[in-house]
């Protein structure tokens, strides 16, 4: 008897010490910790599958070795302030907007200057003084009847922008007050000039002053419109009078214009409005670099001004390391109405993004804001083929063209008073890279190949892994 309760509790014993073991063998093992998103990435591809999308791949910084080419991002090694990335606002821009109903037209406005998910947040904008090509019409602020002249500018008046121009700049200031304007004639009044007409000619010396006393009232008017004018040029395209409007002003000319009349004209009226130079192609750096070898005239000056339908971005760099103590601006590049989106994506990139920033600008422009669906309106003789980056369709429908997304992947995402940072040129692999106000890096890559490529984006001895298609641009964040 005694055996067999002996045994019975020995059993009992067993089965409590497995029940036991049972219950730690059943207890779950901790899972691993999940990679966390280092890096937002934000896409849009050539063939238009992909617009300004946020990935939803996850990218973590590590330290896996793998032998895909690198970009490393290095934020010690600053270069220039950023001042905005956008558009002209043409006459015709505004005309065209103001054309879309009220809902319509809001939506279209906070999409490009607002700050929401939605937007490109655009941080700059060109607008011209008088007409430019891209209005209905040939006008200045101080048109006279043939014969006359107006010395002391009493008939100055801005009315000719009253109706579209202004009010909608107005809207643009409630939406963003810090965005900033740069201003541009295409022309001075036909009676300040040796030819008499909107195209070509130059402007007669006897008028110099009379002139500087112009921009003067322009900057005047526009500030009591609550419209504060950042900067100017004192011609666009000085070397191109075949426009309409246009004016030929050579660097002599221009040089001596700044220093014996706009700028004492400005100091004299206590403006801080900055006098830009140039404001044409990168093939003729000559021409800024011999208006800032005059001490006088450099004085006067903030920088100068670009565009690339000819020569290479690299003047940038050539007039900046002749000037180093002033800016360069790049202010100008259109879109043609016979572009593919794919080709013109990548060359914009490369070349207005990615070029001109690497290049020490300041600012990153296209041309025409917006027009309508048979890239009106302009002058008689002016642009037939620029595409804005919005094309009007009727009062209630507008389509976003390739100009939008070139911008759209640089204002977005690097605001006003980001510093340019030093990244290396990988192959094909054009980028760019920034460090925001509040501490973010961006890079912008834009694959400039023909093959899909894998590569690293390396900041302080870590990098993640990510790719790029053919002809595909990456704006990434972190």
């Amino acid at each position: 008897m005694k055996a067999l309760i002996f045994i019975i509790t020995l059993l009992s014993f067993i089965n409590c010490s497995n029940s036991g073991n049972e219950t730690n063998m059943e207890t779950p093992t901790p899972e691993p910790p999940k990679t966390i998103n280092e890096v937002d990435f934000w896409l849009t591809k050539g063939d238009q599958s992909i617009k300004i999308q946020k990935q939803t791949s996850i990218l973590s910084f590590n330290t896996s070795y793998n032998t895909y080419s690198t970009i490393e991002v290095n934020d010690s090694q600053t270069f220039q302030t950023v001042e905005g990335f956008g558009f002209t606002l043409t006459g015709g821009s505004a005309q065209v907007i103001n054309s879309l109903n009220t809902e319509k037209k809001q939506e279209l406005l906070q999409n490009l200057f607002g700050s929401n998910d939605n937007s490109i947040s655009i941080s700059y904008l060109r607008i011209s003084i008088g007409a430019s090509d891209l209005d209905e019409s040939t006008f200045s602020y101080n048109d006279l009847p043939l014969g006359q002249t107006d010395l002391n500018l009493s008939q100055f008046s801005l009315e000719p922008d009253k109706h579209d121009l202004i009010p909608l700049l107005k809207e643009i200031l409630t939406i963003n007050p810090n965005i900033k304007i740069l201003g541009s004639p295409w022309s001075p009044p036909v009676w300040m000039k040796d030819n008499n007409s909107t195209i070509g000619g130059s402007l007669q010396p006897q008028y110099y002053d009379v002139y500087a006393n112009y921009f003067v009232k322009y900057i005047k008017k526009m500030k009591e419109e609550g419209i504060v004018i950042d900067a100017i040029t004192p011609q666009n395209e000085p070397l191109h009078p075949g426009n309409n409007p246009s004016m030929l002003m050579l660097a002599a000319d221009q040089a001596n214009f700044i220093k014996n009349h706009l700028g004492p004209a400005f100091q004299s009226a206590n403006i801080n409005t900055k006098i830009i130079i140039y404001d044409h192609n990168c093939d003729k750096p000559e021409y800024p670099i011999s208006i800032l070898n005059d001490p006088d005239a450099k004085s006067y000056i903030t920088g100068s001004a670009f565009h690339l339908y000819a020569g290479d971005i690299n003047a940038l760099s050539v007039v900046h390391s002749a000037h180093p103590d002033k800016g360069v601006y790049f202010t100008e590049q259109y879109t043609s109405s016979s572009g593919a989106f794919s080709g013109d994506l990548k060359w914009h990139l490369k070349n207005v993004i990615v070029g001109s920033m690497r290049n020490w600008s300041k600012i990153a422009l296209e041309w025409n804001l917006v027009n309508n669906s048979s890239f009106e309106p302009h002058t008689q003789g002016g642009c037939t083929t620029c595409k804005g980056a919005i094309t009007v369709n009727s009062s209630n429908s507008y389509s976003l063209n390739v100009g939008y997304y070139i911008i759209g992947h640089a204002s977005k995402f690097v605001p006003q008073g980001s510093l340019r940072i030093d990244s290396n040129i990988s192959g094909n692999l054009h980028n760019v890279a920034f460090k925001t106000p509040n501490g973010k890096k961006v890079l912008i890559v834009v694959n400039d190949g023909t093959n899909s490529e894998f590569f690293n984006i390396k900041h302080k001895g870590k990098w993640v892994t990510t790719s790029l298609s053919a002809g595909s641009v990456g704006t990434y964040i972190w």
